[in-house]
């Protein structure tokens, strides 16, 4: 069979793994702070007997992009914004730390902080657990206060403070979980220079406009490379015509 084939099947198979990360991006355009994943086309070495020459395109991820989305005014008192770089430590799934960017936070039935997916937030000393009050602020550092039922503002307390880190972010990858792991595992040290705005939400970074376009440009590959593959069959089928007729 002719080689070609398989060059254009690869190719096929390459682009719809690139399509996989728009489609998510698109998916996500409108997801508290979500970060835009990237990926690009690498060579790699073709395995096997063959010159060395020999290279596949292969998509693959290269990270998220961890710019700043634009920040709006909500007005709620458990929604927070990162300020510039920074992220929310929270509990995943795992038991592990990760990080987040977005600040919808919630509040369960039993006092427990989480953010919108249900991960519990850490404070400075775990979980963050909140007792029932008339009133909820949080800080620009990110610190916790609350009135009592039945006081006045004058009865302010602060309780606990969100967990706020600022690691390099090559140190940064995006986990199954939807949150950001430390390469490697580990926990972050908190960085208490970053901050925070309450009453306001992170948007998605997501450029909806980009993705699209890429989304054609990738499409119009996947059907040349498909072309490439009718091409290579009509060819195998007129050669078996030809070595039959003699």
């Amino acid at each position: 069979m002719d080689r070609s084939l398989y060059v254009a099947m690869t190719g096929a198979t390459q682009v719809m793994r690139a399509q996989e990360a728009v489609s998510h991006n698109l998916a996500n355009a409108s997801t508290v702070g979500f970060k835009s994943e990237l990926s690009a086309f690498q060579s790699l070495p073709v395995l096997g007997q063959g010159e060395a020459t020999r290279i596949n395109a292969v998509a693959r991820g290269i990270g998220a992009d961890t710019t700043q989305g634009s920040v709006t005014s909500t007005g709620r008192s458990l929604d927070v914004a990162v300020q510039g770089s920074g992220w929310i430590a929270v509990q995943a799934p795992d038991g592990s730390e990760g990080y987040t960017r977005a600040g919808d936070l919630q509040l369960t039935a039993d006092g427990l902080l989480t953010d919108a997916s249900g991960h519990p937030v850490i404070g400075n000393g775990g979980p963050i657990n909140l007792p029932a009050s008339a009133q909820l602020l949080i800080g620009e550092d990110g610190t916790i206060s609350t009135v009592p039922i039945g006081e006045g503002p004058s009865t302010v307390a602060a309780l606990d403070r969100l967990r706020l880190v600022n690691p390099d972010p090559s140190q940064l990858v995006q986990g199954g979980d939807g949150l950001m792991h430390l390469v490697g595992g580990g926990n972050a040290a908190p960085d208490t220079t970053v901050r925070v705005t309450s009453g306001a939400l992170e948007n998605s970074n997501v450029n909806a406009s980009s993705e699209l376009v890429k989304m054609i440009a990738l499409s119009r590959q996947y059907d040349m490379q498909i072309k490439s593959i009718k091409a290579s069959e009509d060819n195998a089928a007129s050669a078996s015509k030809l070595l039959q007729s003699n």
